[in-house]
């Protein structure tokens, strides 16, 4: 039984209609990436598996549970874990409080120390306020905020937006490292060859629809699907490379 069944979701923002019958599903210790143009639904599919966004219909099953009836907090304390593109730290708060804060009311928690160990930057920076981190620094911290509360399945939104390709690279081979440690990741990334260098299998979305689901091979081997709907090689007529 996969860790997370959507089914055909459809979801609005007022009376726009901007999810269109979204399925897809997710396996325990599986990495999967959803990627697309600007607008295509990708963190408005992250935002409603999340309970920020009500579906209107469809449903969502975790961990063989039924949760698109719940809130985004009841949701969260079931071992589901948004880490949002705005990265929401508290700037006026040090690392370490950061930290110890998102283990308040968590039902399940890591040590610190094992954080600052996946994390040693942190470790560096913890008595340092969120408001003096690097762009790099703030992302490692929203990321440990969230794995500190133990989730089985993290969502990551634009983790690497803005950020210089060293960090991204960095970055890269952190997530890499808690994907092989057996954590369950999906990603939404405008930086496909980031998000593909992580993900195994690969939606891709437009306009609110699933227009491809495979492989991150099937897609590295499909340069139309690559040029179509990422912009990517269209000129060239290229394949995509890692």
């Amino acid at each position: 039984m996969p860790m997370l069944e959507v089914e055909a979701i459809n979801s609005f923002y007022g009376d726009s209609h901007v999810l269109f019958d979204i399925s897809l599903h997710v396996e325990e210790h599986e990495v999967v990436a959803l990627l697309g143009r600007n607008g295509a639904g990708k963190t408005t599919t992250l935002k409603t598996i999340a309970g920020i966004l009500a579906p209107r219909s469809g449903s969502i099953r975790f961990d063989g549970t039924p949760i698109h009836g719940l809130t985004s907090h009841a949701i969260a304390r079931r071992g589901l874990q948004l880490v949002p593109e705005e990265r929401r730290i508290f700037i006026t708060l040090t690392v370490e409080e950061n930290l110890r804060l998102a283990t308040l009311r968590s039902p399940k928690m890591r040590p610190i120390e094992e954080i600052f160990a996946i994390f040693p930057r942190l470790a560096e920076r913890r008595r340092a306020t969120g408001g003096t981190l690097s762009g790099g620094e703030q992302q490692m911290l929203a990321i440990a905020r969230a794995l500190i509360r133990s989730p089985q399945l993290m969502l990551l939104d634009e983790p690497f937006e803005g950020l210089a390709p060293v960090i991204v690279e960095e970055l890269v081979t952190l997530c890499d490292r808690l994907a092989e440690a057996g954590a369950t990741i999906v990603i939404v990334e405008q930086d496909v060859r980031a998000a593909l260098l992580l993900a195994r299998r690969v939606y891709v979305l437009n306009n609110g629809h699933v227009v491809f689901e495979g492989t991150r091979d099937d897609l590295l081997a499909d340069p139309e699907i690559a040029s179509r709907y990422l912009g990517i090689g269209a000129e060239t007529g290229t394949a995509l490379e890692l």
